[in-house]
């Protein structure tokens, strides 16, 4: 399942209709609980799609509870039955010092969409992570032992790196190998 949240109109929604821009903690804090409202008793299995095209200034208490806190709670938790992953789309030049600053404070890692279907990793991941993910995006799909012919690697290294990969929400397993979520790698 696939669903799309526009950042925006939640805010809207549960601050001001006037609002555009997210600031302040509290204002993070309603906006991401509004978001886990939506995810609640969706499918097991879910791609959303997180919407900033129309955030105006994201500060760093914000992108800290919408951003760090989603991620963290759907991302990290090995012991959640359930397989959520994320896209954030719509994410420009000012929200990224933001959002860069508390993914590297949390060492977490999201999918970036530039709008136009060009997909991006943001946050903290090492250079082995960072070119097999582009290169399974580039595929859009593989098994690890494809994975290892491309790469000239060991079969049980391209494993533990895309294993690597899911467990961080930012690859998904599927019974013939793994995909990647978004789009076309930018």
């Amino acid at each position: 399942m696939t669903a799309h949240i526009d950042v925006s109109s939640v805010l809207r929604h549960r601050v001001c209709e006037l609002y555009s821009d997210l600031v302040t903690r509290p204002t993070g804090r309603a906006v991401r609980t509004a978001i886990e409202q939506q995810l609640t008793g969706a499918e097991r299995r879910t791609l959303t799609v997180i919407d900033f095209t129309h955030v105006g200034l994201l500060d760093f208490s914000c992108a800290d509870e919408v951003v760090a806190k989603l991620l963290l709670r759907y991302c990290v938790d090995e012991a959640a039955s359930e397989e959520r992953y994320f896209v954030f789309r719509g994410v420009s030049e000012t929200h990224l010092d933001a959002i860069e600053a508390v993914l590297e404070r949390h060492q977490l890692a999201l999918v970036a969409d530039d709008g136009g279907g060009m997909v991006y990793l943001v946050g903290v991941v090492d250079e082995a992570h960072r070119v097999v993910w582009e290169t399974l995006c580039a595929d859009g799909r593989c098994a690890p032992s494809t994975l290892a012919e491309r790469l000239s690697i060991p079969s049980a290294e391209a494993e533990r790196l895309l294993d690597a990969l899911h467990r961080r929400r930012l690859l998904m397993r599927s019974d013939d190998g793994y995909l990647a979520i978004g789009g076309r790698v930018a």
